[in-house]
This record gives structure tokens, sequence and C-alpha cells, in this order.
């Protein structure tokens, strides 16, 4: 076993007490980074060289689960959010859906599916983590909103939308889609039904856009007891840091899927990292049980930085070229 490299945040770059800090973004050439909190329906935004108190939050009146930039496109980006694909401006905050998810028959009254809450399929659903291919596809997970639902069933579906605008199913019977990304020579891809405890890897066909399934491989299991992973961010070695939700631990993985390198944060529920050259930024959510744990309720939901001294894997943008 390689020996494993510890770090150690005492303190949040931003003590925001998010409910479900996710999706951390660097807009490089603005050197601003975005993220989202899905249960209290915000989006954020920090300029990382004038710090923390450039800070500021936009209220929306829908959830948002992750994000992606345009190729072409300064403006605007594009999310997964409460209904399906959407396009909007960073500026203004106007939005527009480009693509629903869910069919007219699923947006009929179903009796509450197989949670037996929410009156219709698309009701009950939210996206959830996503990323995008080298051919500027963009992968998203849809999951049970737990808004509405107590606990998550497999109705999740993991959704990919193509730069003509086009959706498609791509995984059916996903409980909570996360963590998301390819190999550096884009032969395979990763992903991340969190319940599961693992990190899957399936040989991925970069013209189709297709991952072979029935071929998947454990590349990652969770080492410690009561965690999950959850979201993850690759580094220019090819490397992963993986957040392990409920244990306040985000992990760095090489290629053969041992940790190598651990990260202690002050808070249980660590959510997704992300990096900004070679800083990774660190979302987390509320703690889900304070009366166990009330030492990870001080910082809980907050937003968390360390420099790791190797930079980000660069993240592909959505090529949004919709048909005339």
């Amino acid at each position: 076993m390689p020996d494993i490299k510890k770090y150690k945040i005492t303190e949040p770059y931003l003590d925001l007490q998010c409910g479900l800090g996710e999706a951390p973004f660097w807009e490089k050439d603005r050197n601003t980074l975005r993220f989202v909190d899905i249960v209290k329906q915000k989006l954020h935004f920090v300029n990382l060289t004038e710090g923390p108190s450039s800070h500021k939050q936009r209220d929306l009146n829908f959830n948002i689960g992750t994000t992606a930039d345009i190729e072409g496109n300064d403006k605007e980006f594009v999310f997964g959010g409460k209904l399906g694909y959407g396009i909007m401006n960073r500026e203004t905050g106007e939005s527009r859906w480009i693509q629903k998810m869910w069919t007219d028959e699923e947006r009929k009254p179903d009796g509450g599916g197989k949670p037996g809450k929410g009156e219709t399929r698309e009701v009950r659903m939210r996206s959830n983590d996503g990323s995008v291919d080298v051919k500027g596809r963009y992968f998203v997970g849809a999951m049970n909103d737990p808004a509405v639902v107590d606990a998550p069933t497999d109705e999740g579906v993991l959704f990919r939308l193509d730069p003509d605008g086009s959706i498609h199913r791509m995984k059916d019977s996903v409980s909570i889609p996360n963590g998301m990304s390819w190999t550096l020579d884009n032969k395979f891809m990763y992903f991340t039904d969190s319940p599961t405890g693992k990190i899957m890897k399936y040989p991925y066909d970069v013209e189709t856009g297709t991952p072979s399934w029935d071929k998947g491989e454990t590349f990652f299991t969770c080492p410690i007891e009561g965690g999950v992973p959850d979201g993850h961010a690759q580094d220019e070695e090819g490397f992963f840091w993986v957040a392990l939700f409920g244990t306040g631990k985000v992990v760095r993985v090489n290629t053969e899927g041992e940790v190598v390198a651990e990260i202690e944060c002050p808070t249980r529920c660590v959510s997704c990292p992300g990096f900004a050259g070679t800083e990774l930024f660190i979302t987390s959510a509320e703690e889900e049980s304070p009366g166990d744990y009330p030492w990870s309720t001080k910082y809980q939901g907050g937003l968390f930085k360390i420099d790791v001294g190797v930079r980000g894997c660069p993240l592909n943008r959505y090529k949004y070229e919709p048909k005339a």
C-alpha cells in the first residue's frame, strides 16, 4: 500500500451553512468559483482574486444540481436542474429550459411511483451530479428529490445531452448518481451510484458517447465505514479527489484505486471537490445526524479550500450546436 499524505482543514473559506452545497466549478477566465446549494435553491459566486468578501449569491425558484460552461459562450452556462437541462445568463440570472428530462407520460399522476410520494415522476425527481465528455456531451444524473421523497429509490436515470440538443437515457435504475469522469485517454468512464459505496469504471466509446455498462469493474470502494463516495474531481495526473460523504474526508485515489492522500475537513458531510489551479475547493452539506455528531454542525454546509500542489484536469465545455 502507498504512503498516505495527510492534509487538515480547520475552518471554512466561506461559512455559508448550505443545505447541500454542490458542484464547485472554476470559471478560469474570470478566476471565479461558482457553486450551488441544491436544498436552499441558491447559486453562489466568489472571485478568487478578491477573496471571500467578493461572495455573491442568487436566489433561484428551482434547484440546480450541476453546471458546465458552454463552448464559445461566455455570458451563459448550462445546468442540470429540477426539470431537466437549461441555460442561464450568469449576469442576470435569466434562464430557459432547453430539454426537459421527463416524457409526457411521466408528467401524469402515477400514485407516487416506487416511493409512494410525489404526484408525478417529474415532481419527485431532480438533477444531481453531471459532467461533460471530450466531445462536448453533457451527462447528468437524476434522482428522487429529498424535498419530496423521504429516501431515494432506484427511479434515478443517467441522461446525456448532445450538442444538437437531443436528450438520451443512458442508464436506468440509479439511486444517487454522482462522480462522473473519464480516463485521460477517454477509453473509460467512471460513474458513481453513491449508496453502492463504489466508483465503477466502464469501457467508453468516445465516438458514440456510450459506456459498456455490462463490462463495468469496481474501481474504488469507500474504505471508511458509514461513508459513501460522492462527487469527485480529477487532477492532471489522472488521480481522483473523492468526497467521502459522512466521513469528513476527501481522499486522493491513484489510477489503481488506492488511497494516496487524505484531507480532513471540520464537518462530516463533504459533498464535492473542484479545482481552481492547484487549490481544491470542497463543498459540504448540513449535518444529517447533529445529535450524534455535534462537532460537525459548526461548519456544516461550508465551502473549504486547500492547496494540494497539483493542478486539476481541464474541464470540457458543452458544445451547444442546436439544429436549425
